[in-house]
């Protein structure tokens, strides 16, 4: 750290007796709380072991992760066939960095390719099929689960979003009525709702002998709900645009769908980033609320497992790794989001 830095933070801190003041106080506080968590966390925990006797340091039993990591991770799914998991959460990266290192004009294609070609591929990997031993999905959960509810919904919510917001602006007022109806009837109806009624009523609606799996229902329940909050976010970002943005467009002959789609929608979306990051992060926690209809999510599982005899009262355990990965996951998102409206803002410019 540099002079100049040292000297900067030495003004914020105690560049005044008030601020020294409240910098001790806050610094105290910090040690007050943070202190016996380090201590029962890492220094006083148990690593070591492979039953619930060798936690004997008397604080965290990490040992109970350990036992249990495999089914942290995926759930009930069949040990030898996990690492189709593995490949689906490899291939979802590997896609992810293409499209981000994709030069600028190709970004646009490898971002279709990869939502036409990606989706069926990890649904067939994780469910079987087609020379692959099928596994039900009753046998998945854990962390595997909780990424793919927050995936494929979002593959429903975006897009979804994203024409609903384009609905609720439209000239024609059938469009505009329908949209507005769809994103307050689903804003308003709660997403535990929206999850139970989907797992219970809609067998009942559908004709015999035609049926949705558990999951799946779950999973358009959830896209349906974030669907309506991401087109508010779209919607803002629309808005935020000035009209001569447009008017612009209609001037050089563009039809309304190519001025939306090269002139209009991304520097929405652009503007929109933060917000829909905001509802990605509240899809993922959400992925816990699929546990009233017995889909053993990563929560679900942490849950599950504290009814083993073996491991009863490890509550802390269970529940500070399960929340670790939850906000491991959701500041990753945040970090990211940040990238890439810096990105955006350097392109602008």
């Amino acid at each position: 750290m540099s002079a100049a830095s040292v000297s900067l933070w030495r003004q914020r801190l105690f560049g005044t007796p008030a601020t020294a003041v409240v910098t001790l106080l806050l610094a105290a506080a910090i040690a007050w709380l943070a202190i016996p968590i380090i201590r029962w966390a890492l220094i006083d925990a148990s690593w070591r072991g492979t039953t619930r006797a060798d936690c004997t340091a008397g604080g965290a039993c990490w040992v109970f992760v350990k036992a249990r990591f495999g089914q942290f991770m995926y759930g009930l799914y069949p040990q030898g066939e996990r690492w189709r998991a593995d490949l689906a959460g490899i291939l979802f990266v590997l896609a992810i960095a293409a499209i981000v290192l994709a030069p600028p004009r190709l970004r646009l294609k490898a971002a279709v390719a990869t939502l036409v070609v990606l989706p069926p591929i990890g649904i067939w990997l994780l469910a079987g099929g087609f020379g692959l031993r099928p596994v039900e999905t009753r046998e998945w959960g854990g962390l595997m689960l909780t990424l793919f509810i927050s995936v494929y919904a979002s593959l429903i919510a975006i897009p979804l979003g994203i024409l609903l917001a384009l609905g609720r602006q439209s000239q024609l007022k059938v469009v505009r009525l329908v949209s507005v109806l769809f994103i307050e009837f689903w804003r308003g109806v709660p997403i535990l709702a929206v999850i139970f009624l989907a797992s219970l009523l809609l067998p009942l609606i559908l004709p015999g002998g035609v049926g949705i799996d558990r999951l799946a229902r779950a999973v358009i329940g959830l896209g349906l709900v974030i669907a309506a909050y991401m087109a508010e976010a779209v919607r803002g970002g629309l808005q935020a645009l000035p009209p001569g943005q447009r008017e612009a467009a209609t001037a050089l002959g563009l039809t309304y769908w190519k001025a939306t789609g090269l002139i209009i929608l991304p520097q929405a979306l652009r503007i929109s980033l933060p917000a829909m990051t905001n509802e990605f992060i509240a899809l993922v926690k959400n992925t816990t609320l699929v546990l009233v209809v017995s889909i053993l999510d990563l929560l679900g599982i942490a849950q599950a497992s504290l009814a083993d005899p073996a491991w009863v009262g490890m509550n802390m355990e269970a529940y500070v790794f399960s929340g670790s990965i939850y906000w491991l996951i959701c500041f990753a998102l945040s970090r990211w989001s940040r990238h890439l409206e810096m990105l955006g803002r350097r392109q602008h410019r």
